[in-house]
């Protein structure tokens, strides 16, 4: 076996989308999105010359010249190989010990149900395992992962009530455009809210547009607007002719139960009036940012107007963003991070529930110590400057 130093992207690349731990934080363009960090592709190839490991390093510099290296979600092997695995440390440690590294980082995502082996190939090459983490925060990815794969997936598939969501969404006169960096505007329109409303910061224009531009093929939005002009008209079309067939009706139940539907169609035909005046006919309601590597999709950012959610943007927007992905080859959709307590009072996770994902359980992060006698003192400081942000 060789280690390399200068792996190419290309091979990086297409020995990452064959291996089972594809993710797109591994993809070589990630290092352009991350380009406040320093980066480096280093791997190990066989007596072929065939490349059998190999990691996308982000590298950030830390106080006195010392850096930390970061494998995120990575490296990419064989980790129930104990002779790869030792080889492959031994070596990177060399390598990153150059660099004045203090430690590196590392997180591939590998099931929990199957670690135990990979967990003990680790600890024998020194690395310092940070364990089972409780909260989300506790790590740079989460360890809970709400994921869909394309065989489980359709309409059909999805709950009754998911699916009469779906139908409520559908006859909202819903306008769902899958696009790319002319939807950035309205994309951050409904990021901003949902800043605001959930008290979070996240990223800016510029950053949604970087990460369109690197993966121009792979990368889209989906935004779904409501034309709220014509759902006030449709209202005001069936106010019309309920009012009209009124003096036909005889049996005062059924008259009785036609003046209760009269009364909500003018109930939402103030309200749509009034939220008109407010908006404009048709507004933006619900929007996702997805990106599709090598097979393996990841929804990075999505934000709602909760001034229209009785329309059910979010259901249409998230359903038409998993097929999207799958259209374009992906075969699984990571949703995102859940909560690791997996609380049933996790709006979110039960919100993400009704598409049907697989939660998914990694072993979270290693630090593998470069500088034994400063490991501790630089992962306390690592931790700290991690909390600040």
């Amino acid at each position: 076996m060789k280690f390399i130093t200068n792996v190419t992207a290309q091979a990086h690349d297409e020995f990452v989308k064959q291996s089972p731990l594809n993710h797109l934080l591994q993809s070589s363009t990630w290092a352009k999105v991350k380009d406040n960090w320093s980066s480096k592709i280093v791997g190990v190839t066989n007596d072929d010359d065939e490349l059998i490991a190999s990691s996308l390093v982000l590298i950030k510099t830390l106080p006195l010249g010392f850096t930390m290296y970061y494998a995120p979600r990575g490296p990419i092997m064989d980790y129930h190989n104990q002779d790869l695995v030792g080889f492959f440390f031994k070596e990177f440690k060399k390598f990153a010990k150059k660099d004045h590294a203090l430690f590196i980082k590392i997180d591939p995502a590998i099931l929990v149900e199957s670690s135990e082996p990979v967990i003990s190939n680790l600890k024998q090459v020194g690395a310092d395992w940070l364990g089972l983490t409780k909260n989300m925060s506790d790590t740079i990815q989460p360890r809970f992962n709400a994921v869909i794969y394309k065989e489980d997936f359709s309409e059909d598939n999805l709950s009754k009530k998911t699916r009469q969501f779906l139908n409520k969404a559908k006859r909202s006169e819903p306008i769902v455009e899958i696009g790319s960096i002319s939807l950035i505007p309205e994309f951050c329109e409904l990021m901003r809210k949902t800043e605001i409303r959930k008290d979070i910061s996240l990223r800016n224009a510029e950053y949604y547009q970087k990460l369109l531009e690197q993966y121009p093929q792979d990368a889209f939005i989906t935004l779904t607007r409501i034309n709220l002009g014509k759902l006030l008209s449709n209202y005001q079309a069936d106010l019309m002719k309920i009012s009209n067939d009124i003096d036909k009706i005889t049996n005062n139940k059924k008259l009785k139960a036609v003046n209760l539907e009269i009364e909500n169609i003018q109930k939402n035909i103030s309200e749509l009036s009034t939220i008109i005046k407010e908006h404009g006919e048709v507004v933006p309601a619900s929007c996702e940012l997805c990106i599709n590597s090598g097979g393996a999709a990841e929804t990075l950012y999505g934000g709602t107007d909760i001034t229209f959610q009785k329309y059910y943007p979010s259901y249409l927007t998230w359903y038409e963003t998993i097929n999207t992905a799958f259209n374009k080859g992906a075969r699984t959709v990571n949703m995102g991070g859940v909560e690791n307590s997996l609380s049933k009072d996790d709006g979110l996770l039960r919100f993400k529930k009704h598409f049907n994902p697989q939660i998914e359980e990694y072993i979270g992060e290693f630090n593998i110590p470069v500088n034994g006698l400063l490991y501790k003192l630089s992962n306390l400081a690592y931790n700290r400057r991690k909390h600040k942000k």
